[in-house]
């Protein structure tokens, strides 16, 4: 994504090392990216690590999560949260937008 969106990579101010991503050792996490984001009204810039991986969710770290004060409902997996005393939700992807994903990315 950082390289399709060609987004400006910074270093990252206290590197740490990652295992569960990589089955072939410690991977270590030594660069970020400033994202801009819009969900509907919502807008905002979040500061991402950088590691390599393929996802289809979006994966809240503890700063978002907590500054945001964020709520995960386990059962629909819904995000909520507040920004400028405005309530947000995220919907996760339905059955049928998460296999039109997976085929394009078998397809690269």
């Amino acid at each position: 994504m950082v390289e399709k969106l060609d987004l400006q990579v910074i270093p990252h101010p206290k590197p740490y090392k990652l295992q569960c991503l990589n089955e072939d050792g410690d991977l270590t996490v030594d660069k970020r990216v400033k994202v801009s984001i819009s969900v509907g009204n919502y807008k905002d810039e979040i500061l991402c690590d950088v590691v390599p991986m393929e996802a289809y969710h979006i994966l809240l770290g503890r700063p978002c999560q907590f500054d945001k004060k964020t709520i995960h409902n386990g059962f629909t997996s819904e995000i909520t949260f507040t920004h400028r005393e405005k309530k947000f939700v995220l919907y996760p992807l339905t059955p049928s937008q998460v296999i039109k994903e997976q085929v394009k990315m078998k397809q690269k």
